[in-house]
C-alpha cells in the first residue's frame, strides 16, 4: 500500500511540473502589465484570507500563534507586494545609451516551492507573488505536517491568478506529500529553478538535485547589547522578535550577549518585561525537553510558549512569563542551548565589552547560523560598523531581529527567503525577491572597432618544396640511428 501511494505521489508530480510548464509558456508571452494585473489580485486574495489561512495554519501545525500568522500572512500579500509591485520583470528592463547595452527580462520557467511548516501560509502567499511576478510558473511541496493549510493558500493564489488572466495549472500543490514525490519534483525537467525553505537536510537536497537552487541555512541569531543601548527599547525589541509567533522565524534571536557594565540593570529590565531566569538546574531541565541529544531541536516544542516547556520541563514559572532565559556558561556540545531554538528560550551570556562580543558571536555562528543574522542595540555607531565584517549576511541594529531580518521593521526587501552566502553554502546572500528568478539578456553594441592587423608577409613562398623535401630526409636519418 505504500508503494503505491509512493508511485502515485510521483505520478501526481509529474502532472503538476507538466501542466505548470504548459500554463508557463502561455504566460510567458505576458506583457508586463498583464503580469502586474495578475499580481495585484494575488495580493488582494492573499489579504482578504489572511485571517483564516493563519487560523488553519495553528490548528493543523499546532505551532505558534494565531494573531501573529496572520500578520505574517499580512506581511506576504501586503509588504511584500508592495516592495515588488512597480519592479520591471519581463521585456525591456533597462536601457544604457552611453554603453549601448539593452537588458531584456526572461522567466526562468518553473519553480518549485519548498514550504515549511513553521511559516507555512505565509511562505506561500509570499514564493506564489514572486514567482507570478517574475513570469514563472510554481508547484509547491508542502511539509508533511502542513499540507493542508499550505494547499489551502495555494488554491487561493491559483484562483486569484486565473481569474486575472493567467492559464489554468500556473500554480500547483503536491497533495499527495512523500519525500519520493519532492524528489521527483527536484529532479523533473520542467522544473528550472528550486527556492527552498525547511531543514538542512531538505535545502542540502535542493542544492544537490542538479539544478539552480535558493535555499536558507540556520538562523541562530545572536544578539548584543552593548553598553550604550537604550535598555528598555533594546530588552522590549528582543522580547518582541523572540515571541513574535512564538520564535518560528529563523531570524528570530536566540542568544543575548550582554555587555557587562549594564548586565543588572538588563537582567532588571528583562525581568520587568515578562522574562524568566532560569536557575542552572532548570537550564538542564529545560535542554532535555527542547533538545535531542543530537543537537536539534525537540519538534513537539517548535513553537510553543514558555508555559507547555515549562510544565513539559517540570519547573514552575511565575504566570504571565513571556519568554524563558538561560544562562550558559559554554557554546557546543556541552550546551544544547546555544543552538538554533525556534521556540520562547533565549540563551543568555555576559561578555566584558564588544570585542568579547564579537569573538562569542562568531563562535556560536560558526556552530550553527554561519551566514544568517546577527543584532545588535547600541547608540555607537563605531562599534555597530565593526560587527559589518562579521560572517553574517543581515546585520540588524536596533530593531527586533526576526522582524528586521524579514524586511518588516527595517529597509531590507521584504522577503521570507533569506540567503546565507556561501559561507553557508547559499547561492545568495540577500533576501529573495522576484530579480533572483528571472534570466538578463543583454543586447550589446559595438562601442569600439578592432585595428584591422595588414597582411603578413607569407614565409613559406620562398622556401621551395625541393627544400622541404630535405629537411624530411634529413630528421628520418637521424631517427634511423
Amino acid at each position: 500500500m505504500a508503494l503505491d501511494y509512493d508511485l502515485s505521489s510521483i505520478q501526481e508530480a509529474r502532472d503538476l511540473a507538466r501542466k505548470a510548464k504548459e500554463a508557463q509558456r502561455v504566460l510567458a508571452g505576458y506583457s508586463q502589465q498583464q503580469i502586474d494585473r495578475i499580481v495585484a489580485a494575488m495580493s488582494e486574495a492573499a489579504a482578504a484570507n489572511a485571517e483564516w489561512l493563519a487560523r488553519m495554519a495553528v490548528d493543523e501545525t499546532k505551532f505558534g500563534i494565531f494573531q501573529d500568522k496572520v500578520k505574517k500572512n499580512l506581511f506576504a500579500a501586503k509588504n511584500v507586494y508592495e516592495y515588488i509591485k512597480d519592479m520591471k520583470t519581463v521585456g525591456i528592463l533597462h536601457e544604457d545609451p552611453q554603453n549601448k547595452v539593452i537588458e531584456a527580462g526572461v522567466p526562468m520557467g518553473v519553480v518549485m516551492g519548498i514550504i515549511p511548516s513553521t511559516n507555512p501560509t505565509s511562505t506561500t502567499i509570499y514564493k506564489a507573488l514572486v514567482s507570478l511576478k517574475a513570469g514563472n510558473g510554481i508547484v509547491f511541496a508542502p511539509h508533511p505536517n502542513a499540507c493542508r493549510c499550505i494547499n489551502a493558500a495555494a488554491q487561493v493564489m491559483h484562483e486569484a491568478a486565473v481569474k486575472a488572466g493567467a492559464p489554468e495549472g500556473i500554480i500547483g500543490c503536491l497533495t499527495k506529500v512523500t519525500m519520493a514525490a519532492t524528489d521527483e519534483l527536484m529532479k523533473h525537467d520542467d522544473i528550472s529553478v528550486i527556492l527552498a525553505t525547511g531543514g538542512p537536510g531538505l535545502v542540502k537536497a535542493a542544492y544537490s538535485a542538479g539544478k539552480p537552487a535558493y535555499g536558507v541555512g540556520a538562523g541562530n541569531a545572536p544578539v548584543f547589547i552593548e553598553r550604550s543601548a537604550d535598555i528598555k527599547k533594546a530588552v522590549s525589541d528582543i522580547i518582541t522578535g523572540k515571541t513574535f509567533d512564538n520564535g518560528v522565524i529563523c531570524a528570530s534571536e536566540n542568544s543575548v550577549l550582554i555587555d557587562e557594565p549594564i548586565k543588572d540593570k538588563v537582567i532588571a529590565e528583562f525581568e520587568a518585561q515578562g522574562a524568566y531566569f532560569l536557575s542552572k538546574e532548570e537550564v538542564e531541565k529545560v535542554s532535555r525537553v527542547v533538545m535531542t541529544p543530537k543537537g536539534g531541536m525537540n519538534s513537539a516544542l517548535v513553537g510553543k510558549g514558555p508555559k507547555v516547556i515549562a510544565d513539559k520541563a517540570g519547573i514552575a514559572i511565575p504566570e504571565g512569563t513571556r519568554i524563558l532565559i538561560a544562562p550558559l556558561e559554554g557554546y557546543g556540545p556541552g550546551f544544547p542551548l546555544s543552538y538554533e531554538k525556534l521556540t520562547t528560550v533565549l540563551a543568555c551570556y555576559v561578555v566584558k565589552d564588544w570585542e568579547e562580543a564579537c569573538h562569542l558571536a562568531i563562535e556560536l555562528l560558526n556552530l550553527m547560523g554561519a551566514g544568517h543574522t546577527f543584532a545588535i542595540h547600541s547608540q555607537n555607531d563605531e562599534i555597530i560598523r565593526e560587527f559589518i565584517r562579521k560572517p553574517v549576511s543581515r546585520i540588524l541594529v536596533n530593531t527586533p531581529s526576526s522582524l528586521g531580518g524579514i524586511g518588516y521593521t527595517t529597509g531590507l526587501a521584504p522577503s521570507l527567503t533569506l540567503g546565507c552566502g556561501t559561507i553557508a553554502g547559499s547561492s545568495t546572500s540577500d533576501n529573495v525577491t522576484p530579480m533572483h528568478l528571472i534570466n538578463i539578456k543583454r543586447l550589446a553594441y559595438e562601442t569600439s572597432r578592432v585595428e584591422t592587423r595588414p597582411k603578413a608577409d607569407c614565409l613559406a613562398s620562398s622556401i621551395s618544396a625541393d627544400d622541404i623535401a630535405e629537411v624530411v630526409k634529413k630528421v628520418i636519418a637521424e631517427l634511423k640511428r
